[in-house]
């Protein structure tokens, strides 16, 4: 783990990126341990032996906070093109299959590491183990996010149903050979994965690091109503906030009507799952009464615009969300369907789908809002009140971005340039918790050509472990690809897609 801080830092010379402003105050900044005690101009008082940083010419923002990511996904990476959701899920034996607990480890590693370099510091993970959690598992984990300085929000991501079995009619279309085959992908049995993340949340050891638990039934139409009950019981037993995947595509969409006789949301909220720790991943199939009912509940959407472009499964209605009271944070997804950890880039592609929505510039959400979204709605989401901001009694989680990078050049409006030109090349030092775990671009608490080596020796083992897996997949794919878009291609009573004649 990184070693403790200084029991006090002072930043000096700083400029401070502030919504309110055009370029924003010169300030520094006194640290006590892990805190930010005062933010003031230039001279402030500070003890005689805080250590000094010097942040001239550069640009401060609090770390960007993802709100939905999958660290198994990171050893996944680029690994097929024009995949639908449903694809990537009937992928998911074959880019995930066979991880031992260090590979746990080196993947979440891998995408903290990235994360950190981009100027993130906090991340809720939806992590997935086959075929059920374990507690060593989510120990490897949440060590890892330790390990790497960063703060983390660990959900172990469950099911009791596969993708054939949740999607009404798709395990008939298969032919028997291939429902024999996918009969071995079968899932535990609900009260076994429920048992496994008790044993789990009684175990956590990682609060005090940053590193807290959650609970995350993946997909409510792959989780039986007593399952989704269960896991909500023990989220909140145990004070716990429960993230799972709402809405992401039409399919799903379809399919919670065509099951329960009600939206996703609304058959949730039956089910008394929907609260002020309630978070729905990618939310794009929501109408304005689903809308409605999570901000009644002060419920969070996690928006991640990148993987649902990527995925096929449409546009997030970021502007009605904010309009009808849904706290938004933004996320990247995981990095095996939203291909980089780039919280820079999910604010940039939220105000630019945004922008696609309608020709009234007054209902485009703004960069102010993306750049909230990525800070204060992401720690809200995450269960953190005091990240997300650059203020006294916050954690000291900054970011320091070079202002003589070409991205500053010219320097003219700070949260339009920060949502709509940086990339994270400017990124410099970045503070966790009043350490430098990124200092002069570089990792402090991590050595990135270990994890390479160590993540091709990885890749080249799981590729021939999973060979087998590799193959069904190829035999499924045309199935799945058929069956799933015709599913689709039923009326439903909104539409989130570019083209309206498109119907699916």
């Amino acid at each position: 783990m990184p070693a403790k801080p200084p029991a006090h830092t002072i930043i000096r010379n700083a400029r401070l990126a502030d919504p309110g402003t055009l370029r924003g105050d010169a300030v520094d900044i006194l640290v006590e341990g892990d805190t930010i005690r005062s933010v003031g101009a230039p001279g402030l008082a500070a003890p005689a032996d805080a250590a000094v940083v010097d942040a001239a010419d550069c640009l401060l923002h609090p770390g960007l906070i993802n709100a939905h990511t999958h660290g198994h996904g990171n050893l996944s990476r680029g690994q097929g093109d024009r995949w639908t959701l449903e694809l990537l899920l009937a992928a998911a034996p074959w880019i995930g299959g066979n991880r031992a607990i260090e590979d746990k480890r080196l993947t979440t590693l891998i995408g903290a590491a990235e994360m950190l370099l981009k100027g993130c510091t906090a991340a809720y993970d939806l992590y997935y183990e086959f075929p059920t959690p374990s507690v060593d598992g989510l120990d490897a984990v949440a060590g890892a996010y330790a390990e790497a300085g960063m703060r983390a929000v660990v959900a172990p991501m469950v099911a009791d149903l596969t993708l054939y079995e949740a999607i009404p009619g798709l395990m008939d279309a298969l032919p028997a050979a291939l429902q024999k085959e996918v009969a071995r992908l079968r899932l535990a049995p609900w009260q076994t994965s429920l048992a496994n993340i008790e044993a789990s949340l009684k175990a956590w050891k990682w609060s005090s690091a940053g590193v807290r638990p959650a609970v995350a039934p993946t997909i409510p139409l792959h989780c039986c109503d007593e399952f989704m009950c269960g896991c909500a019981r023990l989220a909140r037993e145990h004070g716990a906030p429960l993230h799972t995947h709402v809405g992401e595509s039409k399919v799903q969409a379809i399919a919670g009507i065509n099951r329960y006789g009600r939206t996703l949301v609304a058959h949730m909220d039956k089910l008394g799952l929907i609260g002020p720790d309630f978070t729905a991943g990618h939310a794009i199939w929501l109408d304005d009464e689903d809308m409605r009912r999570m901000a009644a509940h002060g419920a969070s959407a996690a928006h991640n615009p990148g993987s649902n472009m990527r995925l096929g499964n449409g546009l997030f209605n970021f502007r009605r969300m904010l309009d009808l009271g849904v706290n938004v944070g933004l996320g990247t997804d995981a990095a095996s369907c939203g291909d980089n950890l780039n919280m820079y880039e999910s604010m940039r592609l939220a105000s630019m789908v945004s922008k696609t929505q309608g020709p009234d510039p007054r209902k485009w959400v703004t960069v102010q809002e993306s750049y909230r979204a990525a800070t204060e709605g992401s720690a809200r989401a995450l269960g953190f009140k005091d990240i997300g901001r650059i203020a006294p009694g916050f954690k000291a989680d900054i970011v320091f971005l070079d202002l003589n990078a070409v991205n500053w050049i010219p320097w003219n409006n700070t949260i339009n340039q920060l949502v709509h030109v940086e990339d994270g090349t400017s990124v410099r030092h970045v503070m966790a918790g009043g350490r430098m775990v990124v200092k002069e671009k570089r990792l402090t608490t991590l050595d990135l050509r270990s994890l390479a080596r160590q993540a091709e020796a990885a890749r080249e083992r799981l590729e021939a472990l999973n060979a087998e897996w590799k193959d069904l997949f190829i035999k499924l794919e045309p199935v799945v690809s058929s069956f799933c878009p015709a599913l689709a291609k039923q009326p439903y009573h909104i539409r989130r897609y570019l083209d309206d004649d498109v119907r699916f």
